[in-house]
Order: C-alpha cells, then sequence, then structure tokens
C-alpha cells in the first residue's frame, strides 16, 4: 500500500487531509443527501482515513487517549504536540 512508504509527517498529513476531506463531503451530503456520487466518494474518503490512521498507530502509537485504552501509557509516554518537531 503506498501509506506504508511515508513518514510520520506525511502520515500525519493524508490523516488531517482525508479528515477535511470526510468532513466536507458531509457538510455537502446535508444540503444534497441524494447525492449518490458525492455518498459514494464521502464513503471512499473514510475508508482511506481509516487506513491511513491505523498505519500511523502502527508505526507510531496512538493519535488520540481514544485510539488505545487497553494500553493507555502509549498515549501518556508519546511525545506531546509541543515536544514534535515535525519529521
Amino acid at each position: 500500500m503506498e501509506y506504508e512508504n511515508l513518514n510520520k509527517t506525511e502520515l500525519m498529513k493524508k490523516i488531517m487531509d482525508y479528515k477535511f476531506a470526510v468532513n466536507d463531503m458531509a457538510l455537502f451530503l446535508d444540503t444534497h443527501p441524494c447525492d449518490a456520487k458525492a455518498l459514494k466518494l464521502h464513503n471512499e474518503y473514510v475508508e482511506k482515513l481509516e487506513e491511513y490512521k491505523i498505519q500511523y498507530k502502527k508505526q507510531y502509537g496512538p493519535l488520540t487517549i481514544y485510539d488505545d485504552t487497553e494500553n493507555w501509557s502509549k498515549w501518556v509516554y508519546s511525545s506531546w504536540p509541543w515536544e514534535r518537531s515535525g519529521k
């Protein structure tokens, strides 16, 4: 898969891009609920977003405290946003 060769920053950018796209398509669907093409595209974006999030969590740990309830220490001991170098 294409996401396996991305570094931490690239994966995070893809996650942010797809989150934006999912939200944007949801807003469009609020006013165009019968648009089958838009719904299909929304579902594709949701699927891609989940793939990127799974890959990120696999490589770098949880994105939020809700991502790993069994091993909360991964969240607690991971770097905080202000500690991240962006690399």
